[in-house]
């Protein structure tokens, strides 16, 4: 299986359980490794024969930062579904980075896979 990476997206949302978090926006950063077949779209030169990572990044974009969740763990899961059913995926690996959260540490988060590699 092929695939396709996004790293580092960084996306501002309302996130967290505590008060404070729910009226400010916080970066989230998503890696995203998208199992896909390529072979189609290296022979026709064709981006409609692709996985378009630029449509994946603009979608998951207007989602997470029109999101308010609580757990990073809910958003990852959203995330998940978007990934595997709007764009016909058969395996994801996805983190879910959120900077900041713990002091003495660079991020905490979650990292997820789900669906099945062929």
């Amino acid at each position: 299986m092929d695939r396709v990476f996004i790293n580092d997206l960084r996306i501002e949302a309302i996130i967290g359980i505590y008060d404070w978090e729910r009226k400010v926006r916080q970066t989230i950063s998503l890696d995203l490794e998208m199992g896909t077949d390529i072979r189609r779209s290296a022979e026709t030169d064709a981006i409609e024969d692709t996985l378009n990572y630029k449509a994946v990044a603009k979608r998951l974009i207007a989602f997470v930062g029109d999101s308010e969740y609580q757990l990073v763990e809910t958003l990852a899961e959203k995330i998940a579904e978007i990934v595997l059913h709007e764009f016909d995926v058969p395996w994801l690996k996805l983190t879910v980075h959120k900077p900041g959260a713990v002091r003495g540490s660079r991020d905490v988060g979650v990292i997820i896979e789900r669906g099945e590699q062929v």
